[in-house]
């Protein structure tokens, strides 16, 4: 008896560690990092972006910059006033909330031929409720039922 509650308490840890999901770096452009000619929506497109999650913007300090900005600004490739540009080369950008995020580059014209990037940052808790019934998921529930049966 003792045995099944620790197959169960082990097959409920594995079933939901992936949907304890951890706070990671993501590395906009990943090896391409922040340059011109660089499809940075596609590269979005299938990428998950999560409230604690972190952007870094990797580039050449000082050929372009990090700017975020508002959806006009975005869409405008609008340098927003006041707002002073990211320029380490190296710019960490943490995701605090959720909801719609735009980045461009402010220098020359790189906005304007594709430097920039629109993602939506998602709360943990339904980005992990997305993949509750993963596959993964799914085989370790009958992995563990079979053991629970057999031991």
């Amino acid at each position: 008896m003792g045995s099944n509650k620790l197959v169960t308490s082990i097959a409920v840890v594995l079933i939901f560690l992936p949907a304890i999901a951890m706070a990671k770096d993501i590395t906009v452009g990943d090896d391409n990092g922040w340059k011109l000619n660089f499809d940075y929506q596609a590269w979005a497109k299938d990428k998950v972006f999560q409230v604690g999650d972190t952007l870094v913007f990797k580039y050449q300090a000082p050929n372009h910059n990090v700017y975020k900005v508002n959806g006009t600004e975005y869409q405008n490739c609008t340098k927003p006033t006041g707002n002073v540009g990211l320029t380490s080369g190296n710019d960490r950008i943490p995701l605090q909330t959720t909801g719609n995020k735009w980045y461009i580059c402010g220098v020359k014209d790189h906005c304007a031929q594709g430097m920039k990037l629109s993602i939506t940052v998602a709360d943990k808790s339904s980005a992990a409720r997305g993949i509750i019934f993963s596959g993964y998921q799914v085989f370790m529930v009958a992995i563990f039922a079979i053991l629970a049966i057999v031991v």
